[in-house]
């Protein structure tokens, strides 16, 4: 076997447990422990759909309103817990880098991957809910499959960008839970886009060339309802289509290089 392989399956062990091991330390000490997997996204729904369902009346002409909403808040929390593990990775894992000579990509892809089991075990729960409210099950769903896996390539291609960063500016991470508080509320996770739409069509198309966003409604569309707005159904330029997903591999890229580059000093900086 040739070293390049020995390298890779080492690397995909080290990989495996880090994963491991970064999921049962993050719900260790806690009375639920693995239960929050499913409460943390579950109590944020409930929240915002007393608030914006039941007092202000928004999404009352969505199909399957309320498993539009807990998709849409899973998926936040999915890109959320996907990004502040990332950036933080690095540093949380400091005393291992200082110790053992490895890939230091594999430390922030274990601590979004946690990130990604924990998403799943909530697309299940979409999925129950989803049969409950009178979604027929179809094909389409697998459509849900590459926009999520564009969101977690987001994500990750953040996490390399400014978990680098973060690295010897420890400002980052409180600076990115500002923006992405602010972030919230420029993707339709509450709020219809068609609700936008209806006072500006290109206020509605630039929210929709948000990456995020894009993938978000996507998923919604493939999952949950064919009304759903789309970039896709929404867009007359095809051009303009393909923007958010050339801006994910761009960010990706950016990112891997910025983090390989700096990673060269990691360990003396952590």
């Amino acid at each position: 076997m040739s070293i390049p392989r020995v390298l890779n399956r080492k690397n995909r062990i080290l990989l495996k447990e880090l994963t491991k091991t970064d999921f049962k330390l993050r719900y260790q000490g806690s009375v639920l422990g693995y239960l929050w997997a499913l409460l943390r996204p579950l109590m944020m729904f409930a929240i915002l759909y007393i608030v914006f369902a039941k007092l202000l009346k928004i999404g009352g002409d969505i199909p399957h309103y309320p498993v539009y909403l807990l998709c849409g808040t899973t998926m936040w929390s999915f890109f959320t817990e996907c990004t502040m593990q990332g950036i933080q990775a690095i540093v949380v894992r400091g005393d291992l880098l200082r110790k053992i000579s490895f890939p230091k990509y594999i430390v922030v892809v274990s601590s979004t991957l946690t990130a990604v089991i924990n998403m799943l075990i909530n697309l299940v729960v979409i999925i129950i809910f989803a049969l409950i409210n009178g979604v027929t099950p179809s094909f389409s769903w697998l459509l849900a499959i590459p926009a999520i896996i564009e969101l977690y390539l987001l994500s990750l291609g953040i996490a390399f960008l400014l978990g680098s960063i973060n690295v010897k500016y420890r400002d980052i991470t409180s600076i990115w839970e500002v923006l992405i508080q602010a972030l919230f509320y420029a993707v339709p996770i509450i709020y219809p886009i068609a609700m936008v739409a209806e006072t500006s069509t290109i206020a509605a198309k630039i929210i929709l060339l948000n990456p995020i966003a894009q993938a978000i409604q996507d998923i919604r569309f493939s999952l949950i309802t064919n009304e759903t707005v789309t970039a896709w159904n929404y867009m007359d330029n095809h051009f303009l289509v393909i923007i958010p997903i050339i801006f994910v591999i761009a960010i990706l890229i950016i990112g891997a290089l910025i983090f390989r580059r700096k990673s060269k000093f990691f360990a003396e900086e952590v």
